[in-house]
């Protein structure tokens, strides 16, 4: 089943929602009205109990470049637009399903924080990561706050600061991605590994998300109590019987 918006493509397999950035003649970037429209289907998306992974695309030659340039050029900015954006972002970080991107071409500026907003990046190797806002008089949004948390502060204001891009198979080293694909063989594998993290997706395993997301937000008191809280939900699930059950039959356990 595919949802109609006119700058973002979405596709609802069983339990898995394909959702593609669709600007391709300006390799994907992002003014406000396709920002409105990513942060409608990240909370339409969220909301839908269907649905237990997210795939994020990029239609054409590149994954996403981030704010549209020509219509800053031409119209200004509305400061609303960072904040419509960011809304995107943190939905899909902090909702209870697992979500991949597929980076490929160029994830630039918005491109890149929206890589980051995802829990497991894939790239090809000759993929261009960067955040160019200092040649645009600009901060790089909130990928000031991200950045850091991945590569650190060192490699993060080096990025920043310069403007200089990593490949896909540098930012595997310094852990910006997670996962190398071939840009020949791409969508395939992008599919495999959609399929090895939906057969692991238990209610544990989106618990876990929400577990390391907030490690960097909580003092170990209070956050013992937290994981606390998360663990019971998950002794408490169906997913957790189910494993048990899977257990004693020795079977690979089938989740809901």
């Amino acid at each position: 089943m595919e949802t109609q918006y006119q700058y973002v493509r979405i596709e609802k397999v069983g339990k898995v929602a394909h959702l593609t950035l669709n600007r391709p003649d300006i390799l994907n970037a992002v003014h406000q009205a396709a920002a409105i429209e990513v942060a409608a289907a990240a909370h339409a998306l969220a909301a839908d109990p269907a649905i237990r992974l997210i795939a994020i695309r990029g239609a054409g030659r590149a994954f996403c470049t981030g704010i549209d340039l020509k219509a800053l050029a031409a119209d200004g900015i509305d400061m609303r637009y960072f904040r419509i954006w960011e809304d995107a972002l943190r939905c899909f970080e902090t909702m209870d399903k697992l979500v991949l991107c597929m980076i490929h071409g160029h994830a630039v500026g918005g491109g890149l924080q929206l890589a980051m907003a995802c829990d497991i990046r894939v790239a090809t190797a000759d993929a261009n990561l960067s955040v160019p806002a200092v040649n645009e008089g600009l901060i790089p949004g909130l990928g000031t706050f991200r950045l850091a948390r991945f590569i650190g502060h060192g490699r993060a204001k080096r990025m920043i600061l310069s403007g200089d891009p990593v490949t896909g198979a540098e930012a595997l080293k310094i852990g910006l991605v997670d996962h190398l694909v071939s840009a020949a063989g791409m969508a395939t594998e992008f599919n495999a590994l959609i399929e090895k993290y939906m057969g692991v997706n238990s209610e544990g395993c989106r618990l876990s998300k929400l577990a390391v997301n907030e490690c960097f937000d909580l003092r170990f008191e209070p956050f013992l109590e937290r994981y606390m809280g998360l663990q019971e939900q998950a002794f408490a699930s169906k997913d957790f019987n189910e494993a048990m059950t899977a257990y004693r039959a020795k079977r690979a356990p089938v989740w809901r």
